[in-house]
């Protein structure tokens, strides 16, 4: 399950200093490693489940296209009080289901707290790390696949 680029308006879900925290994040993250994080925020989920929704963001935002397939996308619905966290196949099989349950469940017990950038922050910071572990950057190999901006959505 898993910040933001522009498909629509973009809405000021932060404030220019907290999306550079949480854009400096990402690139502090992807430093170590071959994996990419992004970050996408919109306002509601215009389906029932999260998941679904971050899975058809992903594949929008072409995160797929990786080289070792190992992109994660990490999705926030701020009005429906709503996360989810995708990781591409690549991480996914490295790391299992239950480490994205508990990604999830850290980032509500931020979120819970109003401690939205931090909790966001926090958790790319931890997915970075992981990544490093299971894909460490290799500079004769390695670029940087995808922007590192937030993508904001309706």
């Amino acid at each position: 399950m898993a910040l933001f680029s522009s498909f629509r308006k973009k809405k000021d879900f932060f404030t220019e200093a907290e999306k550079v925290k949480i854009v400096e994040a990402i690139r502090l993250a992807e430093r170590n490693t071959s994996g990419e994080i992004r970050l996408f925020v919109e306002t509601k989920n215009p389906f029932v489940n999260p998941i679904d929704r971050a899975f058809e963001v992903f594949f929008k935002l072409k995160m797929e296209q990786t080289d070792h397939r190992n992109a994660v996308l990490i999705y926030v619905a701020m009005k429906n009080h709503e996360l989810a966290v995708f990781g591409d196949e690549g991480i996914h099989r490295e790391v299992g289901k239950a480490y994205w349950d508990a990604i999830v469940k850290d980032m509500i017990a931020a979120f819970s707290g109003e401690h939205i950038v931090d909790g966001l922050v926090q958790c790319i910071g931890h997915i970075g790390n992981t990544l490093s572990q299971k894909f460490p950057f290799i500079p004769t190999e390695d670029k940087n696949e995808l922007p590192d901006d937030i993508v904001f959505g309706n």
